[in-house]
């Protein structure tokens, strides 16, 4: 059973979204994600300042198993990458939603946060990739 917390959202890509409140988000990929991943030994994340579109492919994490883009979820410009993953990658399998978030993004439009997923409906992207 992978960890949903309810207080964020998520796209049926498993990125996880942290609204900060001051026109920016966290973005991270899910417990269900890294733990379907397995053990990650690299992640590239993309350059500060990047404008980027809802859908587009902005970073990579590599596992022993297969390498999986990442999506922005929104439309806006990279603000802020996690630095600390390029010499420890292995925070993404030990805290996803803490010390493994991936990047911040400056968001153009915050409405676009209302087309994202809720902890119940992320659940049931779970459940039928489980299925």
């Amino acid at each position: 059973m992978s960890d949903i917390p309810k207080d964020l959202s998520y796209t049926k890509t498993h990125e996880w979204i942290g609204n900060d409140g001051d026109g920016t988000i966290t973005v991270g990929i899910t417990d269900y994600a890294q733990s379907s991943l397995g053990d990650l030994v690299f992640v590239e994340l993309p350059e500060t300042g990047t404008k980027v579109g809802a859908g587009d492919g902005v970073a990579v994490v590599e596992s022993v198993k297969a390498a999986s883009d990442i999506y922005a979820p929104v439309d806006g410009e990279i603000a802020e990458i996690n630095e600390q993953l390029a010499d420890s990658p292995e925070l993404v399998n030990e805290d996803p939603f803490g010390q493994g978030w991936l990047f911040k993004m400056a968001i153009d439009d915050e409405t676009a946060l209302g087309e994202l997923l809720d902890a119940d409906a992320y659940k049931g992207v779970v459940d039928d990739a489980e299925d």
